[in-house]
């Protein structure tokens, strides 16, 4: 699902949103296994944070 996300938000080269830009759709789960969208969030300060290499081997 963050490959998803991901491919959406970085077309192209990767780059950062800038401070204070809207953020993309997405859907991802909260640790309790809860679907949350950028709709769920939307009019709300939230951080999304996601490792990485967590999806990679070794």
């Amino acid at each position: 699902m963050l490959r998803t996300f991901f491919s959406r938000l970085f077309s192209g080269s990767p780059r950062m949103l800038p401070t204070g830009s809207t953020c993309p759709s997405f859907r991802a789960f909260d640790t309790e296994g809860r679907a949350v969208t950028d709709v769920d969030l939307r009019g709300k300060r939230a951080v999304l944070w996601f490792f990485p290499k967590a999806d990679t081997p070794g």
